[in-house]
């Protein structure tokens, strides 16, 4: 081997790939003899500079592929290398200079880069004419990091990546490769020891499981779609009529395979338009390792599941769903992360992406690790891939999975396995710290753009303004809602007048926050059973149940949520390996179901006192609430001065109930414009014959009422007839 200057523990380092600084020996250097280049080629039997002045062979210092040799100066140049009887050219990567300018650091180390999605990763690039992509990493205490993948043959000597001590994040330019090409990363721990390659947190594609790499992607291919256009109401007054789905469940392909995600568009879209919802809701579609997690266990996330098809499909179907006047929700998890080795789980060879402590960093419901908000590098992450989704594929709205569990330190935890916060309570106050930051961040970035929580706890201000004290969400789930009334509707109705108030109770708290009424995922699986296995009775009373149930619930104060499957009385429970039982619809009932679902949405849409006054209590009141004997509701709905009302009858038990009186606001006709009695929908078609007229009598504090008939399990709208 040729003598070199460099001392030989430098050489062994960089030849075992235990080299902190690679850039400190390879590409040109300035030295008492002359400019120097040395490149490391494991497997090159020869390897030349060309310049202008022609080539310039180097020396093999070390077996290992290590060549150095003297270079003109001033002269750019390319490598040529022999392997294998092969010749070819290409850049050597030691020869850029760092790309991450001084702000991007900054940022990057105060955890405020708002595009940090765009700065670390692997973005394709042309530096001084040279086409190549830039990967960079965040892993501080990495004794060593090299990008590997298809282009290197995975071995972590070939590319070594320079360390930008400040925010400790390692980056690389490496030439001649684009989009496409899979990689990962190869780390050193702190001690020196190997880890388990690790895929890119902030990769914008990954490979589809069981395959663990990332993929580059030409970002320059994603377009956001146009934003979606509601009129100027808030959110809060508008429709809001979600169906929650499971996209490769929904329906499946040839073989029972999941669709694609143009597919999906093909025939998602033009149901969720025939059925009159507002919103499609996805869980989470970001890439995970396990399919039976139903996507609440990702890792990537910034990268849509690989199976569906490529991140621009993904963005062309939220576009799809824009043009057809759909608004496209996703569920979104900052809670916690699957523990798999490829993924963020000690990541450099330390705790950092997660808690260090069990106590604080372990999920023991899911076995999954937890986020450490405290670290504002962490926080950056989350708050980046947040933006990522509303901004670059535009979707509308984040609903935010296992709130509750962020917001406590004890959290299904007993006495001895939780950490106090610095007060010595139970909140955790830098999840809160994290929410409200995240809230104002899209409210000054995303105008118009929704954060639904998914909190189960009677924690204050969850949808007030975080510069009002709350976290600022937009709307929350109301799980006490749903537990109560599906409580009250299992009961056989002979027994519903000693639990009255399971219905009612939800209406005490109304108006705290702004809510979303949800029938999840959650209440059909794991033994729950289907909804309309919940409904007790015969095979009718089941259906006339389930009808006059979402009846209520599309009538009561709060935007609408519906699990696939619900709106057709799916009879079994979800199976995410299988798709929603289509074929049901062949048969009466669910195919009424269904109809009714299609006019329930009409219905809340077209009324404007069903949804323009969601959040205000003067937008309610009881008319009839004492009536547990006959497990009789009613109550008004108010939209906006100049619009009308609506009357809601809800009568709980299977008993056709004659000449029941009930006051109303307004002298005159009525009409009944929603009957969950109908025969359409499969009903025994009592009711009012799509009419009643006032009678001059006192009743319920009103100067008129109605004397109704009222079908056993149903519920009814009436609104003041026109004139």
């Amino acid at each position: 081997m040729a003598e070199t200057a460099l001392h030989p523990d430098a050489i062994a380092a960089l030849v075992e790939a235990r080299h902190g600084d690679p850039f400190a020996l390879l590409g040109p250097h300035e030295t008492a003899g002359g400019r120097v280049l040395r490149t490391l080629l494991p497997g090159a039997a020869a390897v030349s500079a060309v310049t202008r002045q022609g080539l310039s062979p180097l020396a093999q210092i070390h077996p290992a592929g290590l060549f150095e040799g003297p270079l003109p100066e001033g002269e750019s140049y390319r490598l040529r290398v022999e392997r294998d009887g092969i010749v070819e050219e290409i850049d050597d990567p030691y020869a850029f200079g760092p790309l991450l300018g001084e702000l991007d650091l900054h940022l990057l180390g105060e955890g405020a880069h708002q595009d940090i999605g765009r700065c670390l990763g692997a973005h394709p690039m042309v530096v001084q004419g040279v086409r190549g992509v830039r990967f960079a990493l965040w892993a501080p205490n990495a004794r060593r990091v090299s990008v590997v993948g298809d282009f290197n043959n995975w071995d972590g000597r070939r590319h070594p990546m320079r360390l930008r001590h400040g925010p400790g994040v390692w980056e690389l330019f490496v030439p001649g490769i684009g989009p496409g090409a899979i990689y990962k990363f190869e780390l050193l721990d702190p001690n020196g020891s190997l880890l388990p390659l690790k895929a890119d947190p902030f990769a914008w594609q990954s490979e589809p499981p069981p395959a663990t790499g990332s993929i580059v992607m030409d970002t320059a291919r994603l377009t956001p779609p146009a934003p979606l256009r509601r009129g100027d109401a808030p959110a809060a007054a508008q429709p809001i009529s979600v169906y929650e789905v499971h996209a490769g469940s929904w329906m499946r392909g040839e073989g029972n395979s999941p669709l694609s995600w143009e597919e999906l568009g093909d025939r998602l879209i033009p149901y969720l338009q025939g059925m009159g919802f507002t919103h499609v809701e996805f869980l989470p579609i970001m890439a995970h390792p396990f399919g039976g997690s139903w996507g609440y266990q990702p890792l990537g996330q910034y990268a849509p599941h690989a199976p569906f098809g490529p991140p621009e499909h993904f963005a062309r179907l939220v576009e799809r769903c824009h043009e057809a006047g759909i608004g496209v929700i996703l569920d979104w998890v900052p809670a916690h992360f699957p523990t798999d080795s490829h993924g963020l789980a000690r990541f450099d060879g330390t705790a950092l992406y997660e808690h260090a402590d069990p106590r604080e960093g372990f999920h023991q419901d899911w076995n999954t690790l937890i986020y450490n908000l405290g670290r504002r590098e962490v926080r950056n992450f989350l708050i980046g891939s947040a933006l990522h989704w509303l901004e670059n594929y535009g979707v509308d709205a984040l609903r935010v999975d296992a709130v509750a569990s962020m917001l406590y330190r004890d959290y299904s935890r007993k006495h001895d396995e939780w950490v106090p916060n610095i007060h010595g309570g139970r909140e955790n106050l830098e999840s809160i710290s994290f929410l409200q930051e995240l809230s104002r961040i899209i409210e000054e970035r995303c105008p118009g753009k929704l954060l639904i929580a998914e909190e189960s706890t009677a924690f204050p201000g969850v949808t007030r303004r975080a510069d009002e004290g709350g976290l600022g969400f937009d709307f929350k789930w109301n799980m006490g809602w749903m537990h109560d009334t599906l409580h009250y509707m299992e009961r056989e109705p002979i027994h519903r007048q000693y639990h009255h108030g399971g219905i009612a109770f939800g209406l005490v708290y109304a108006f705290s926050e702004r809510f979303m009424l949800p029938l999840s995922h959650d209440e059909v699986v794991h033994g729950k059973g289907s909804l309309i296995g919940k409904m007790p009775g015969d095979e009718w009373q089941k259906f006339a149940n389930l009808r006059a149930y979402l009846g209520f619930m599309w009538t009561h104060p709060g935007k609408k949520l519906l699990f696939m499957g619900g709106e057709i009385a799916q009879r079994r429970e979800w199976n995410h390996d299988s798709s929603v039982d289509w074929h049901l619809l062949d048969q009466p009932a669910h195919a009424g179901m269904q109809r009714m679902l299609r006019d329930l949405n009409r219905l809340y849409r077209e009324t404007p006192a069903l949804h323009q006054r969601d959040a205000d209590p003067d937008g309610f009141r009881w008319v009839v609430l004492d009536d547990s004997t006959n497990s009789v509701y009613a109550f008004l709905r108010y939209g906006e001065a100049g619009t009308q009302p609506a009357l809601v009858i809800c009568n709980f038990t299977p008993v056709l109930r004659q000449g029941y009186r009930i006051g109303v606001p307004l002298a005159g006709a009525w009409r009944e414009v929603f009957n969950s009695d109908a025969a359409i929908y499969g009903g025994a078609n009592n009711g009012n014959g799509g009419m009643a007229r006032s009678v001059a009598v006192e009743s319920h504090g009103f100067d008129a009422a109605l004397d109704l008939q009222l079908p056993g399990l149903s519920t009814l709208v009436l609104v003041p007839a026109e004139g």
